[in-house]
C-alpha cells in the first residue's frame, strides 16, 4: 500500500461529528482553500468556489436555513427523523458550501464553441475533484466529512444571507469536524467494474 491508497482508504462519510478540533479556525481555512486552489480542471477554468461556515455560522445553516426549507416539503410523520439529521450536522465544527461559477462555464462556452456542450460537464468534474481533495486533505489531518445535497432548496436563503453571486451555483454542502464516532463496514463491490486487456 502506499500513503495515498491508505489515505483513500481513511476518508469516509463520517456522520458523527464534533467541534472539538486540535486545528485553528484558520488552519482549516488553509486547509480547505489549499486543496480547491490545487484541483485541475479542464483549460484551466478554476470553476469551483467556496464558502466556508465556521462555529454558529455553521449551526445556523442547519438549525435555521436547512431546518426551515425541510420543514415546507417533508411530510409531518417523516420530519422528527430530517430533524434529528439536521441536528446532527449541526454538531460538526463547520460546513463547506461548494459552488460552480456558471459565468465561468458560459464564457468557455462562447470562447470554444466547439467543445460548448462538454463546458458544464468539465464543471461538474471539477467540482467532484474539487470536493474529494478537500475530503482527503481534512482526514489526513484525522477531521471527519459527510456531503450532502439539500441544493436548491437552501439556495435562496444563502444567497440571501451570504451575498452569494447569482451567477453561483450550488452543487453540494459538507459538514466537517471531529471525529465522534467512525464511519461502519465498507462494502466495496469489485465485480464487474472493471475490464483489463494486454498483459497483466
Amino acid at each position: 500500500m502506499t500513503y495515498f491508497t491508505d489515505l483513500q482508504i481513511k476518508r469516509r462519510s463520517i456522520y458523527a461529528l464534533g467541534k472539538d478540533l486540535e486545528l485553528s479556525n484558520q488552519e482549516l481555512i488553509e486547509t480547505i482553500q489549499g486543496a480547491v486552489l490545487n484541483t485541475p480542471t479542464a483549460f484551466n477554468s478554476q470553476t469551483s468556489r467556496v464558502v466556508i461556515l465556521l462555529d454558529e455560522e455553521s449551526d445556523a445553516f442547519w438549525n435555521e436555513i436547512a431546518y426551515s426549507e425541510l420543514e415546507k416539503v417533508t411530510p409531518a410523520e417523516a420530519f422528527e427523523a430530517t430533524k434529528e439529521r439536521l441536528a446532527g450536522f449541526a454538531q460538526a465544527k463547520g460546513t463547506i458550501l461548494f459552488y460552480e461559477d456558471q459565468d465561468v462555464v458560459k464564457g468557455l462556452q462562447e470562447q470554444f464553441p466547439l467543445y460548448a456542450e462538454n463546458f458544464p460537464i468539465w464543471s461538474e468534474q471539477g467540482h467532484g475533484i474539487a470536493l474529494y481533495a478537500t475530503w482527503l486533505a481534512l482526514a489526513e489531518k484525522n477531521i471527519g466529512m459527510n456531503v450532502q445535497h439539500y441544493n436548491p432548496l437552501v439556495d435562496a436563503q444563502l444567497a440571501e444571507k451570504y451575498d452569494i453571486p447569482a451567477n453561483w451555483k450550488l452543487r453540494a454542502q459538507a459538514p466537517f469536524g471531529q471525529i465522534v464516532a467512525p464511519a461502519g463496514d465498507k462494502d466495496v463491490q469489485t465485480e464487474g467494474r472493471f475490464k483489463v486487456f494486454g498483459d497483466k
